[in-house]
């Protein structure tokens, strides 16, 4: 590890520490609605700290891929509808924290995905995307899903995925695409979801803070 990830990591180490229960939104360039679903992350965290004894805040920030305050935070969560763009300033910053031990979780709100694979091929050239399997124990760290990623929004009818980015085997990036998690963690009146479907949503959320603050 260089001397420059090194010396993020021990901030990542000391954020883990001192306040390790913390998530946040990226807000990114290039026009896409970042702040799309903006009760789901506080949703997730009330969730979370209800069935799984967590102690999540509630009070959602948002950081910037450009920011050393990125480094706060273990978990940042990103989605939006539309184009996605990084600086080369950001690209740097944000590979810096994934490869010191950050994470970050993109949920396709749909229509993100092909600017998104653009902009992670640079992010990680040489890392290629991988489906997880249903037997990733992502899906199964707080509720077993047999058939690996649920379908919450139907989009073009295709089978939901999620696709990873894996650095010395540690899943830094995880990809879910045509499932659409945050809009089922959304408050119930915005998209009149059942609640089972909700659950669904929330559960497999739940699996994805605990796996990442477990691993």
């Amino acid at each position: 590890m260089s001397n420059y990830r090194l010396f993020f990591g021990v901030i990542l180490l000391f954020a883990f520490i001192s306040n390790a229960q913390q998530i946040a939104v990226l807000k990114y360039d290039g026009g896409g609605d970042w702040y799309a679903n903006p009760t789901a992350l506080t949703n997730l965290a009330r969730y979370c700290n209800d069935k799984m004894g967590t102690t999540l805040s509630t009070d959602i920030p948002t950081v910037e891929p450009q920011s050393i305050d990125i480094f706060q935070y273990p978990f940042i969560h990103m989605t939006g509808h539309g184009n996605v763009l990084f600086n080369d300033t950001q690209i740097e910053n944000l590979r810096n924290y994934l490869l010191s031990g950050g994470f970050l979780h993109i949920d396709d709100n749909y229509g993100m995905k092909p600017y998104l694979e653009k902009e992670v091929a640079r992010l990680f050239p040489d890392k290629p995307w991988r489906e997880l399997s249903s037997s990733h124990p992502i899906f199964s760290s707080y509720v077993n899903f047999p058939e690996g990623l649920p379908k919450i929004h139907e989009h073009d009818g295709n089978r939901p995925q999620a696709m990873g980015i894996f650095h010395e085997n540690r899943l830094v990036l995880l990809f879910t695409f045509e499932s659409d998690l945050g809009d089922g963690w959304e408050s119930p009146e915005v998209h009149n979801d059942p609640p089972e479907v909700r659950r669904k949503a929330l559960d497999m959320g739940a699996n994805i803070i605990k796996y990442v603050f477990t691993n």
